[in-house]
């Protein structure tokens, strides 16, 4: 990691510096360097093997309990595959066993392929997300929008659901045999709207077509060729496909729909080459090559001076997992073992987007087609990530793929990363410290933002320290810094009778210096 060092002197009087200056800090070298968040359990991975036969149990009763001819799942823990396994038959008349390598149709699992494929373009200056899509589609252009006020449709409308089409599953599901011809027939016939562009979140396939349409305009290749050569081969991906035809038969998994308690064979549906639909839903792949796809999404985080290695840049990823549209809040919600655990929810890019009243977010999207059903969810924090396949109609997988991620982190205990303490933050911790109670030369130490003593003024500052100091008794300890991010954190300070919490914050500046302080007694911890 490459370290930035300066030499800073600063002046503390607004308009100038002269020999008089209430205070001024001595040249100092400080590291600007930014700390990443790191996982401080050593054992982590061995904790998480010994739990994977649980959460094989798990997916196993799953898909008996939901008729599933054929289920395979796998396990990613930062950045590996390291654990896949399936139960059952991708084609129930051969008796085909269900392998890591099977290639299924993984539906809107495609979605967060066409919204990579769009960064990519605007990384590339080739478009813009709030750009209007009739500049890439000149027939929208004609739309009729449902209120005179309504803004045109961007592409980031389409990216997050907000373009005002109505939720159209599952008719979204028969358009993949639709030509570009047959999408701009339709589109001059006119849209139904079910709200104005902008305004609220409706999930919508014909979005995500238009965005297939985008890609091919912008790109001058069909959207299936752009995708594959600009994200799948560079991710080694190289199996994936968008048609079944081009499948290897005893690789491909039939599709069935579980109907009068036995199975029926749906009929596989056709991507075509001159067509966008697909872009929304077509998607053919296996664990053993989506597990690469979900490795890049989890080599995201935390930020870090790493060195680019994938199809986009980090920080598009990262922008692929920004909730972009909220779309709901459950304050009863229930987790698959009963307990109720309030969620936020929202849609990104292609991806969905949850945070739980534990403060664990969670990534993910479900896939679903007459045949098959699928899902992936990974949790950034924690490093770890979570995909499964099958091959029955609309088959469920969002409350397994909670369950088995919720399960593995209690019994494997394991903790998201931790924020290291920045140089500076912890700098000014100790400097703080050397202060309390009594605040002596505080105002010349030159530690705190030009704000500070005008909001808390000095007598103010020494009677709380001191009054907590007498309650604390012996000064036992301090404790180590508990940071927010580089420039927020908190400490303890352990007294004999009671302890006592220290919060502050560092100002815009460099070097950065306190601007904010709270302290208050929080009893023995």
């Amino acid at each position: 990691m490459r370290k930035i060092l300066s030499v800073v002197i600063v002046c503390a009087t607004l308009f100038s510096c002269s020999n008089q200056d209430r205070f001024t800090e001595a040249p100092v070298l400080f590291d600007t360097a930014y700390h990443p968040a790191v996982f401080t359990d050593t054992e982590r991975l061995q904790k998480i093997k010994q739990y994977l036969p649980v959460l094989d149990s798990l997916y196993r009763k799953h898909a008996e309990e939901n008729h599933f001819p054929g289920i395979v799942f796998g396990i990613v823990v930062d950045g590996k595959l390291i654990y896949k396994n399936g139960y059952g038959y991708t084609d129930l008349a051969k008796k085909i066993p269900v392998s890591s390598s099977s290639m299924f149709r993984i539906a809107s699992m495609s979605k967060s392929f066409t919204a990579m494929a769009i960064l990519k373009l605007r990384d590339e200056g080739k478009l813009g997300l709030d750009d209007p899509a009739y500049r890439y589609i000149p027939e929208l252009r004609a739309l009729q929008y449902p209120t005179a006020d309504a803004p045109p449709i961007s592409i980031r409308h389409l990216l997050s659901h907000g373009a005002g089409f109505p939720e159209d599953n599952p008719w979204g599901d028969r358009q993949l045999a639709d030509n570009d011809k047959d999408l701009m027939e339709f589109i001059g016939k006119q849209i139904s709207f079910s709200n104005p562009p902008g305004i609220a979140y409706e999930y919508s396939n014909l979005g995500f077509a238009l965005l297939g349409k985008i890609i091919t305009n912008v790109s001058g290749q069909p959207y299936q060729q752009y995708i594959r050569e600009n994200i799948w081969k560079p991710l080694g991906m190289v199996n994936a496909e968008w048609e079944y035809a081009n499948v290897p038969p005893d690789k491909l998994a039939h599709g069935y729909r579980w109907l009068n308690n036995q199975w029926n064979e749906e009929q596989l549906l056709h991507d075509i080459p001159d067509g966008s639909w697909g872009a929304m839903g077509s998607m053919i792949t296996s664990i053993d090559e989506f597990a690469k796809y979900m490795a890049f999404h989890l080599s995201a985080w935390p930020p870090s001076n790493a060195a680019e290695t994938g199809p986009v840049n980090r920080s598009s990823v990262r922008e692929m997992h920004h909730p972009w549209r909220f779309n709901g809040l459950s304050t009863t919600y229930q987790f698959p073992d009963g307990r109720v655990c309030p969620i936020a929810t929202a849609y990104n890019y292609g991806l969905g987007w949850m945070r739980d009243c534990e403060d664990r977010t969670y990534i993910s999207h479900s896939g679903g087609l007459p045949g098959f059903g699928s899902q992936w969810r990974i949790m950034p924090d924690y490093g770890i990530g979570v995909v499964a396949f099958a091959n029955r109609t609309y088959a469920p997988f969002g409350a397994v793929n909670l369950r088995v991620l919720d399960t593995l982190i209690k019994l494997a205990g394991l903790e998201p990363r931790q924020l290291p303490p920045s140089a500076i933050l912890e700098k000014r911790k100790n400097e703080l410290v050397k202060l309390l109670p009594g605040w002596e030369k505080a105002e010349q130490s030159g530690i705190f933002a030009e704000n500070f003593f005008p909001d808390y003024p000095i007598d103010t500052l020494e009677k709380q320290a001191r009054d907590l100091f007498a309650k604390a008794g012996k000064i036992i300890a301090v404790k180590e810094l508990k940071p927010e991010n580089q420039l927020r954190g908190s400490f303890m300070i352990q007294g004999e009778n009671t302890d006592i919490e220290i919060y502050f914050t560092l100002s815009p500046e460099t070097p950065a210096r306190i601007q904010e302080y709270h302290i208050r007694e929080r009893g023995h911890q």
